[in-house]
C-alpha cells in the first residue's frame, strides 16, 4: 500500500483518490479506512508511504489518530485534507508532526504540491 486515505465519508476517499490520479498518482496503491480507529487498525498490519486523513471523523478524529501514530513512534509522513481552514488548526497539526494540511474544496494542484516532496513528482 501505498498511501492510506482516511475518511469517514465514502464520496470524500472518492474524490481524493480523483485528484490524486489527476495530480498523476495514477499507480498508486490506495487503501482506505473510515475513521482513525480503523486506520491505525490497518497501520498495524500495513506500512504505506503516506497517510492523507480528515480531521472531522467519528470514532476517532484525524488529529487523535495523528497522535496516536506517533506515539507509537511512527514516523509515517501525515497530511490533512480537511475543511479546517483556521491557523490554530494548521499549527496543531504541524505541531503534532503533520506534514502538511489541504484545505477542502482543493484542486489537484494542491495534492500535487503537496505529495510531491514525500513521493516525488509524476
Amino acid at each position: 500500500m501505498d498511501i492510506l486515505l482516511v475518511d469517514d465519508s465514502k464520496t470524500m476517499r472518492m474524490l481524493v483518490q480523483r485528484a490524486l490520479r489527476q495530480a498523476g498518482y495514477r499507480d498508486l496503491v490506495v487503501g482506505e479506512a473510515e475513521n482513525g480507529a480503523d486506520a491505525l487498525e490497518k497501520l498495524s498490519s500495513v506500512r504505506p508511504k503516506l497517510v492523507l486523513s480528515d480531521w472531522n471523523m467519528p470514532v476517532m478524529s484525524g488529529i487523535d489518530f495523528l497522535r496516536k501514530v506517533r506515539e507509537g513512534k511512527n514516523t509515517v509522513p501525515f497530511g490533512f485534507i480537511t475543511s479546517e481552514a483556521s491557523k490554530e488548526i494548521k499549527d496543531m497539526a504541524m505541531g503534532e508532526g503533520a506534514s502538511f494540511l489541504i484545505t477542502k474544496p482543493f484542486s489537484p494542484e494542491q495534492v500535487q504540491d503537496a505529495l510531491e516532496p514525500i513521493l516525488g513528482a509524476r
